[in-house]
């Protein structure tokens, strides 16, 4: 038995350590926000966050997240995570949907840690999430909608 906390609330699973965390999800607690794109933790479909930062759940085993936090796109009501989806909602970000769970749990660890990231940040932390639409220049647009929104710092 692995226990850990999932969205805010303390959880028990059953499987094999080795099993990845999506399948977990998926599978054994009925979490399906969290897409399975390419398996080999380069598409950025299953990114999840795993105390706070974005990991690729389709790699990370079960045995990994023992005594951690884990929130999915299902448990991301925080005031950032709903200024990023009333963001990418204005935007009309989604098109096919497909990678946009793990679109915002990339871009949430990203502004939870750097609240006003450069250009060039942004690229370099949202390039490993793969949109088959194409929707990059939406996703840009409403990210820097969201950082215009974040209070100054000081």
């Amino acid at each position: 038995m692995i226990s850990f906390t999932l969205n805010g609330k303390k959880q028990q699973v059953d499987a094999d350590p080795a099993m990845p965390l999506l399948w977990a999800l998926r599978d054994l607690l009925g979490l399906t926000g969290t897409k399975f794109g390419c398996g080999i933790a380069q598409c950025g479909a299953c990114t999840v966050h795993l105390d706070g930062q974005a990991v690729r759940s389709c790699a990370l085993p079960v045995s990994a997240i023992s005594g951690k936090a884990i929130t999915t796109i299902e448990g991301l009501n925080s005031d950032l995570g709903e200024a990023l989806k009333a963001a990418w909602k204005a935007h009309n970000v989604p098109q096919c949907g497909y990678c946009q769970a793990g679109q915002l749990m990339n871009a949430s660890a990203m502004l939870a840690n750097n609240p006003n990231p450069s250009d060039a940040q942004i690229d370099a932390n949202m390039q490993g999430n793969i949109c088959r639409c194409g929707t990059y220049p939406r996703i840009k647009a409403a990210l820097h909608d969201v950082i215009a929104q974040q209070p100054a710092e000081g």
